[in-house]
């Protein structure tokens, strides 16, 4: 079975192994998943003090990581997780797409231009990121259940986060490694490849972005005609979480991601389909683990904070408001006969 647990410090390698060696697959996809030891494990630290309740006021604010487990090997296979508040207390930068209007009386002309402005209006958004799988689990089950669990931590921990929530989805970028929109803007300012700068944004403070990008708007058309077409593209790898994201309720807007142009989604929290449709019941009885084929595939949480528990379970529910599930789900969940637990339908 899969389940979504809090990451712990012993999964730092299998983390690492799933951010990608270089020219890998995953590799080539773009996260604010840390490549290095020390600074995952101190994402990990920062996490499991988060889930506790423990951040300090002034200080970080909270960030949540997870993992998918395979449950009969152990091993992880995925990672996601979730910033309380965009920034992190410093600004979220983004480009904000709008147009100016140029026009001569006296000629009689008049033109519409698409410009980019530099833009933190997303900061202390809640965000969903760090979102990594091993590829042989794209368009499966436990893809979805990685990416939704984070919902309902969400719904079982409101009060953790805001109104609004946002995800950066990865731009385009080719198999040689280059990024039309990097190669054609940030390049010239930061005088680094793509990967460096979006290792820096991941791992270091973000006042480098201000200190560096051009402070002015920026004219669409004077960006080369490769970078202008994928202004607001997907990475064709990164197109099942958008697609799955959408049927979440999140929608395009219009910020960009400032290193590659890659479409920022939103949404308001309490109109997330997974969300909106999970239920509170609690569990009442069992059926046998043999007996998986009865009720329908669910997604199936409990627990609070470093107790947080998610997996995919057939559930049958009764007219009570109480669930049954197979004897190992509640193993799995670590819960007994009578403890709530969230349901959202596959």
């Amino acid at each position: 079975m899969w389940l979504v647990r809090p990451a712990l410090p012993d999964d730092v390698n299998q983390i690492l192994e799933i951010a990608g060696a270089a020219g890998s697959e995953t590799a080539r996809l773009s996260s604010t998943l840390p490549r290095q030891r020390e600074a995952l494990a101190e994402k990990i630290k920062h996490s499991l003090t988060s889930l506790a309740g423990k951040t300090i006021a002034g200080g970080p604010l909270p960030r949540f990581l997870f993992v998918l487990e395979d449950t009969a090997t152990g091993r992880v296979h995925g990672a996601a997780g979730i910033d309380a508040r965009a920034g992190n207390g410093q600004p979220f930068y983004n480009y904000r797409r709008d147009a100016l209007i140029h026009a001569s009386h006296e000629l009689g002309i008049s033109s519409r231009v698409d410009v980019l402005y530099p833009s933190h209006g997303l900061t202390d958004h809640t965000l969903l990121c760090s979102f990594s799988i091993t590829p042989e689990l794209r368009n499966t089950e436990a893809f979805e259940l990685l990416s939704r669990a984070r919902i309902l931590f969400i719904a079982g921990h409101r009060d953790w986060f805001t109104q609004r929530v946002a995800v950066e989805i990865q731009g385009v970028q080719h198999a040689d490694g280059s990024v039309p929109f990097w190669d054609s803007l940030g390049r010239h300012f930061f005088n680094m490849d793509f990967e460096t700068a979006d290792q820096h944004s991941g791992a270091l403070s973000k006042t480098f972005i201000a200190e560096l990008m051009p402070p002015h708007p920026v004219y669409v058309t004077l960006l080369s005609e490769a970078a202008q077409e994928a202004l607001g593209q997907p990475h064709e790898l990164t197109v099942p979480n958008l697609e799955l994201l959408q049927r979440e309720g999140f929608q395009a807007g219009c910020y960009l991601d400032i290193f590659d142009g890659g479409p920022v989604l939103e949404a308001r929290t309490d109109a997330l389909h997974t969300l909106v449709t999970s239920q509170l019941k609690a569990l009442h009885g069992a059926v046998g683990d043999a007996d998986d084929g009865g009720g329908d595939l669910c997604l199936i949480a409990a627990g609070d904070g470093a107790g947080f528990r998610c997996t995919l379970a057939r559930a049958a529910g009764t007219f009570e408001g109480t669930l049954k599930v197979p004897v190992k789900v509640w193993s799995l969940l670590e819960k007994t006969a009578g403890d709530e637990v969230r349901v959202a339908p596959c």
